[in-house]
């Protein structure tokens, strides 16, 4: 999933970005409510959580005005007002979730993922599953098979499977990688992705006939089915 946090307070901010991303998912923020305005009217986001109460603009007029110009990504509101009239004005605002403050993250999470499944659900929304021969991978269960064969991933190797699979057929480039599965946008000048690859190739394709993961030399990767051809590895 790709999510969205808008909330002012940098060290709660910090904390969900950290903690989406160890549960396998890219999480960007922004620190006031126009900047999350801009940037969930630009972005493709399957979740946004908001706080309601954010500088610059705030999160229930944040909320009004994307459902006024048809942005229908899902929104999760956070705040520390609790009160069932509090509760009422950010749904009838056009939120689609309310959880009070204090919360538990794994009941953030849950209530987050059921509002993914949602909007994955519907005709218009990205898959939430992929197919690539006996290789399949299920987006909201985080559950990767082959054969049938349950592969246990780590969140980084299930992100990277996962891109991997969405372009399935099509070069990706490190730069690509980079940015898409560690929120790089510069190169750290290591073989992290190297090393990502080899372990997520031993898991995916050790035991099985056919290889998926190919090594596209001075490119990329692939996840296609098929045998090396010239230039792949």
């Amino acid at each position: 999933m790709r999510i969205l946090i808008i909330e002012d307070d940098k060290e709660a901010a910090s904390y969900l970005v950290k903690a989406f991303r160890e549960s396998g998912h890219v999480a960007d923020h922004a620190a006031d409510g126009l900047d999350g305005y801009a940037m969930a009217e630009a972005g493709d986001y399957d979740v946004l959580v908001v706080d309601r109460m954010l500088p610059k603009l705030d999160g229930l007029s944040l909320i009004r005005s994307l459902r006024e110009q048809k942005v229908e990504t899902p929104v999760l509101i956070l705040s520390a007002l609790g009160q069932v009239d509090d509760r009422v004005k950010g749904l009838r605002a056009g939120g689609d979730d309310y959880l009070p403050k204090p919360y538990a993250f794994s009941e953030l999470l849950a209530r987050v993922e059921v509002l993914a499944r949602r909007r994955t659900s519907a005709p218009s929304g990205e898959p939430t599953a992929y197919r690539i021969a006996d290789l399949e991978l299920d987006r909201l269960s985080h559950r990767v098979t082959r054969s049938g064969q349950e592969i246990m991933l780590q969140p980084r190797e299930f992100r990277l499977l996962e891109y991997l699979m969405k372009n399935a057929n099509q070069v990706v480039t490190r730069t690509m990688l980079l940015e898409h599965v560690w929120d790089y946008h510069f190169d750290p000048q290591t073989n992290v992705i190297d090393v990502h690859v080899s372990r997520l190739r031993s898991k995916i394709d050790k035991g099985f006939d056919k290889p998926l993961i190919h090594t596209i030399r001075g490119a990329g990767y692939m996840v296609r089915v098929g045998s090396a051809e010239e230039g792949e590895e």
